[in-house]
Parts: C-alpha cells; sequence; structure tokens
C-alpha cells in the first residue's frame, strides 16, 4: 500500500503509527472481542481510554491543576457560541481581536446571539497581513473576556504572541494546538477542533479554568455547559468515542515516537522553513504574510500566472501531493503542514515546486 502525501487544511493527516494501530485494534479492542466504536462509553473500557488521553493530553501540555480539560461536540465553531453562554455575565461584552475568516466567524456568531461585542483590535486595514501588535489591543471598560484565533487556518496568519489582558483570555487553537509547547497558564479557555494536530473530526478540546465554570448565563443550552460537562466527565450525552480513542492514540504518538512538544515543535519549525524559503526564492511562487506571522501551520501561496493554477494541482495530485488547492474563499494554493504531515512531504513539495516552475514560469 503506498500513501500519498496529504497537505489537507482538515480533516488533516493522521500519523501513520496511529492509523496502523487503529486498524489493527478496529475489530478487536485488546482482547475485549469488539470494537471500540461498539463499546459503552460507561463501560471501564472506555473509560480507562478516555482518563489515559486526558491525562497524556495534560502531560504534553503541562495543564495546570486549575483547569478541566473536556472532551465535547460541535466542533470549534459551536464554541464561538458557547464562549459567550458561559463567559457573559450581566453587564460584560465579549471583546475580540479580529485576524481574519475565523475570527470574523466568531465575532458574528456572538453578537448574532448578545447584540453588541467590541472589537479590541483588527488586522483589516493591512488585509490581515500581520497580526495587531499588543499596544493596538484595546479592551472596553465593560470586557468580560477577550477572545483571539492564534492561527487563522484560511490566511495563514498566526500570531507571535499571547496577548495579555486583564480579564479571561480566550483562545481558539484549533490548527496549531499541540504544535509545540504552550504556557496554558496565561488562558482562561483554550478551544480546538479535532481535526488538524488533535484527531478526527467530530471532537473538540477545551481547556477551561477552574474560577470560569460557573459564570454561565442561565438561558444557556444545558449542552453547552462547562461546568456540566466539566462534572460529567464529558459525558453528559454519549461522546464521540471513536474520535476520542484516537485523540488518545495521537497524544500517546506525541509522547512516545515524537518526544513531546519541543521535539515536535522543532519539526514544524524545519518544515515550515523549507517551504517558505523555497517560496521566497522563487519567481513563480509569493506568500503576502509579514515574516514575523506566518503560520507555520498553513501556508497560503499564489502563482505569479493564475491560468497556471489548475495545471499546478492536477500534476501536483499526479505525483502523489494531495490537496493543495487554497479555500474557496482566497484561491491560490495552500499547504497545511500539521504534526503529522511528515518533513519527506514537504521536501517533495519543495521539489515538486521547482520543477513546476523550471517547465512553466
Amino acid at each position: 500500500m503506498h500513501r500519498h502525501y496529504n497537505f489537507c487544511a482538515g480533516p488533516a493527516a493522521l500519523p501513520t503509527a496511529v492509523l496502523e494501530r487503529a486498524r489493527d485494534e478496529l475489530l478487536d479492542y485488546q482482547g475485549r472481542g469488539l470494537s471500540v466504536m461498539e463499546m459503552s462509553h460507561r463501560s471501564d473500557e472506555f473509560v480507562a481510554i478516555a482518563e489515559k488521553a486526558e491525562a497524556d493530553l495534560r502531560e504534553l501540555l503541562a495543564i495546570p491543576a486549575n483547569y478541566r480539560v473536556l472532551f465535547t461536540q460541535g466542533g470549534a465553531t459551536q464554541q464561538f457560541a458557547a464562549v459567550p453562554y458561559n463567559l457573559l455575565g450581566p453587564g460584560g461584552r465579549a471583546n475580540f481581536v479580529n485576524t481574519g475568516i475565523w475570527s470574523k466567524k466568531a465575532i458574528a456568531e456572538a453578537r448574532h446571539l448578545f447584540g453588541d461585542v467590541h472589537v479590541a483590535a483588527t488586522s483589516e486595514a493591512s488585509g490581515h497581513l500581520a497580526v495587531p501588535r499588543p499596544e493596538e489591543i484595546l479592551l472596553s471598560n465593560d470586557a468580560a473576556y477577550l477572545h483571539y484565533t492564534a492561527n487563522e487556518t484560511i490566511g495563514g496568519l498566526a500570531f507571535d504572541y499571547i496577548p495579555e489582558a486583564p480579564v479571561p483570555v480566550v483562545c481558539d487553537m484549533s490548527s496549531s494546538i499541540l504544535s509545540g509547547p504552550l504556557d496554558v497558564s496565561r488562558f482562561g479557555v483554550i478551544y480546538a477542533g479535532a481535526q488538524k494536530n488533535i484527531g478526527p473530526a467530530g471532537l473538540v478540546v477545551v481547556i477551561v479554568r477552574d474560577d470560569l465554570l460557573d459564570r454561565a448565563r442561565a438561558d444557556m443550552p444545558s449542552l453547552f455547559g462547562y461546568r456540566a460537562l466539566a462534572d460529567a466527565g464529558s459525558m453528559i450525552n454519549t461522546p464521540a468515542t471513536y474520535s476520542w480513542y484516537l485523540a488518545g492514540l495521537v497524544f500517546e504518538w506525541l509522547k512516545d515516537e515524537v518526544g513531546g512538544l519541543a521535539a515536535m515543535e522543532a519539526i514544524n519549525a524545519r518544515k515550515a522553513a523549507r517551504l517558505y524559503a523555497a517560496i521566497d526564492a522563487s519567481e513563480l511562487y509569493s506568500n503576502p504574510i509579514a515574516v514575523a506571522n506566518r503560520s507555520r501551520m498553513n501556508v497560503p501561496f499564489v502563482l505569479a500566472d493564475a491560468r497556471l493554477d489548475e495545471a499546478f494541482l492536477a500534476e501536483a495530485e499526479a505525483a502523489g501531493l494531495l490537496n493543495l488547492q487554497g479555500h474557496r474563499s482566497v484561491g491560490g494554493m495552500r499547504a497545511s503542514l500539521y504534526n503529522a504531515v511528515p518533513e519527506a512531504a514537504v521536501e517533495a513539495l519543495v521539489e515538486f515546486m521547482a520543477d513546476f516552475e523550471k517547465r512553466r514560469g
């Protein structure tokens, strides 16, 4: 069997070792005679899977004891509603930093539900090519929390710092979590859709500080409640059990085969540096993002002649380089270099790009 190199932005590549183990355990999990997909979520077997996944994630991220880890559903998009429902007390207002499409979606949802929001800073004037600097973030006097998106998956724009605020900092970390070490203590809430660096689609991880568990609005849908989820071990209803299991396998892979998040960060830095260097040295390819804010996870680029786009994508796919088309809202190309994308994939892409430019540029 030959696996191609997958640069999809999500659902994204999974480690081959994880897929092989899942394959081996698919029909008969550790001699139990059934699949994880067939287990009761309240069985001793699955509870052990869930507890180990949380323990491994806590170890990887060095999550402090005063934070709860929730494995829930609805994806990061559901958290656009769940966050304000859980954190907006009487008289408080949601504050946001706007750095692109996913930030705007979070802003739009909070505005739809609760009316007035405050945009504390925006990168719109630059066309979302650089993030606002810390001194540009101006909170409203009634700020309940500050929300930002660490890495804009579509635009390839990443924060090079963690914003500071006198209110809880909330971060959508869907496309950057687990790509390197993180100081969780600087956040009130971190949330991340699973389908990039955590595992398959169908799961979202929420990391929430204990003191924020009881600020929820009385009109909140019960399944959104962080306190209820925490008290129920993320099992208010039947969770996405197989996605949770696979996420646990990814956490094990990061610990045991990669060697932890510092090692993962070094690999990711090499991958991104190699691709950006090839783009910058080219006369055919370009990336407009400010160097300090270039994403290591999502690298968008355009061809100098857009008429070559279709040929580039067709030839790349024929060469086993999959899912390089940019998001439909922006066009161009995008190579997502998540944890499971090996360095060999980036090298193969760079070699293909050089050959394509030589022949077509």
